[in-house]
């Protein structure tokens, strides 16, 4: 079993209904399907929440929504809640890279509860106590609010990224370069900057050493991009002088 669908998203007292709609669709981008409103007070009605919701309207029509927080957590063996601020019953926390692991571990045992609190005033200290587990979101000292939405989606990423489900895309397999073929570039180069007038015969095996570093490793300084907006510079000019279309 995918431990992602024994995980039940938990909101307390939630108020605005484009948060929850931008959590359904944070849920839906990291593979969660359960989502509870505990003692929801939504004050905007319902069309905000489905516009921002975009494609996980089903999420949203799917909520459970109870009265109390007791009846949003009683058939989950472990409850995960996140807080944002120190003080009673808090100083055991820990970051959702950290809990991640642990919180798949118990949700392939059982339901857990990820819960989020109020948008003005995060969960109460009586709710706090009745958490198993606590997560906090790293963040700048300077300014730690988060929007609930952005909140559950880096827990939740945490979640999914700990799965190893996401297998990163296999680039396109080429064959290395060849050291007959590089040097044969290298001679191919020489000669068309000597035809281009980019460089002379005297400064050739200089300028080259300097071609075969950006070869080597690519643009990166700022000499290596002169001498390459220099190239370019001399071959327009050459293939307008060879046209007849006059010099810059």
């Amino acid at each position: 079993m995918n431990p992602l669908d024994n995980i039940h998203v938990v909101l307390v007292g939630t108020l605005y209904s484009g948060n929850v709609g931008s959590v359904c669709r944070a849920m839906a981008n990291m593979g969660l399907r359960h989502l509870t409103l505990a003692a929801p007070r939504i004050l905007d009605g319902w069309e905000e929440g489905r516009r921002l919701a975009v494609h996980a309207t089903d999420i949203l029509d799917a909520r459970r929504e109870v009265s109390t927080f007791s009846e949003a957590i009683a058939d989950c063996a472990a409850v995960i809640g996140t807080t944002a601020r120190g003080g009673l019953y808090r100083a055991t926390v820990q970051t959702p890279r950290v809990m991640a692991p642990e919180v798949l571990r118990l949700a392939a045992q059982a339901p857990v509860a990820i819960v989020f609190g109020r948008e003005d005033q995060g969960l109460h200290n009586d709710e706090i106590a009745r958490c198993t587990h606590l997560i906090r979101i790293p963040v700048d000292e300077h300014y730690q609010s988060l929007n609930l939405s952005q909140a559950l989606l880096i827990v939740a990423y945490e979640l999914y990224t700990a799965t190893g489900t996401y297998v990163s895309p296999v680039e396109e397999a080429v064959s290395l370069a060849s050291q007959a073929t590089k040097e044969a570039l290298m001679r191919k180069w020489r000669q068309a900057m000597l035809d281009v007038g980019f460089m002379d015969e005297q400064k050739a095996e200089h300028m080259m050493q300097g071609f075969q570093r950006i070869f080597s490793r690519g643009v990166k300084t700022d000499p290596d991009a002169r001498i390459m907006l220099g190239v370019a510079h001399q071959t327009s000019w050459a293939g307008k002088h060879a046209t007849g279309g006059g010099q810059d």
